[in-house]
C-alpha cells in the first residue's frame, strides 16, 4: 500500500474516533453553561480568609453567597484554618476598599471592610459584595443606580441591592472563562470606596 493511502486511511480513522466520541460525550460537557449562558470548561476557585473580619462574618458569607450563586467561572470558598488564601478580608476603622484584581489563583488581594461607612450608614452586605467585585476585576461605576453593585456608595445609604446585575455578571464570566484569570494580572491599584 502506498504512503499516501496510509494517511488517507489513518486520517479517516481519526476522524471517525473523534466523532464518535464527541457523540457519546454528555449534553453537559458540550454544553457547560450556567445561568449567564456563558460556556465554561474550567471553574476558578479562589479562596478568602476573613478570620480578621470582625463583625463582619455575616455580611461576607451573603456577599460570597451572592457571587457564586450569580457567576459560574468562579467560585470563592473560605480557606481552611493556616491555609493561604487570594483574598484576606479585614475590618478596619476607615472606608472600605479593595485591591482590584482580577486575582488569580495563587496571588493575593487584599479586602478592607471599614466601619466608617457603616457608621454613615450603609449596608454591610453591599459593602461586602462589592468590595468582592474588585477582587474579581470590576473597577467602580460611579455614580450609577442601586441596580448596579459597583455603584457602590453613589447609589446612597438606602441601597441594599448586593446582587451584580447582568453586566457585572458577564465582566467576571469573562475574567475567569477557561481560568483565563490565569493569564490576566490584577491590577494591583487600591479602591477607596467613600463617597
Amino acid at each position: 500500500m502506498q504512503l499516501s493511502t496510509w494517511v488517507k486511511a489513518g486520517t479517516t480513522a481519526a476522524v471517525t474516533v473523534l466523532a464518535a466520541a464527541t457523540a457519546t460525550a454528555p449534553a453537559s460537557a458540550l454544553a457547560d453553561t450556567g445561568p449567564s449562558g456563558v460556556r465554561s470548561s474550567a471553574v476558578v476557585t479562589l479562596r478568602y480568609d476573613d478570620s480578621r473580619a470582625g463583625s463582619w462574618e455575616a455580611a461576607i458569607a451573603a456577599g460570597v453567597a451572592s457571587w457564586n450563586a450569580n457567576v459560574d467561572n468562579v467560585r470563592l470558598v473560605e480557606a481552611a484554618p493556616g491555609t493561604r488564601a487570594e483574598i484576606v478580608i479585614v475590618a478596619t476603622t476607615g472606608w472600605p476598599q479593595a485591591t482590584l484584581g482580577p486575582v488569580r489563583p495563587g496571588g493575593q488581594v487584599r479586602v478592607e471592610l471599614g466601619s466608617q461607612a457603616v457608621l454613615q450608614g450603609y449596608d454591610k452586605t453591599r459593602i461586602a459584595a462589592h468590595e468582592l467585585g474588585h477582587s474579581l476585576g470590576l473597577p467602580d461605576t460611579k455614580p450609577g443606580p442601586c441596580s448596579q453593585l459597583m455603584s457602590g456608595s453613589s447609589a446612597g445609604t438606602s441601597c441594599r441591592n448586593a446582587v451584580p446585575d447582568a453586566t457585572e455578571q458577564a465582566r467576571v464570566e469573562s475574567l475567569y472563562a477557561y481560568g483565563a484569570a490565569r493569564l490576566v494580572p490584577a491590577d494591583g491599584r487600591t479602591l477607596v470606596d467613600a463617597p
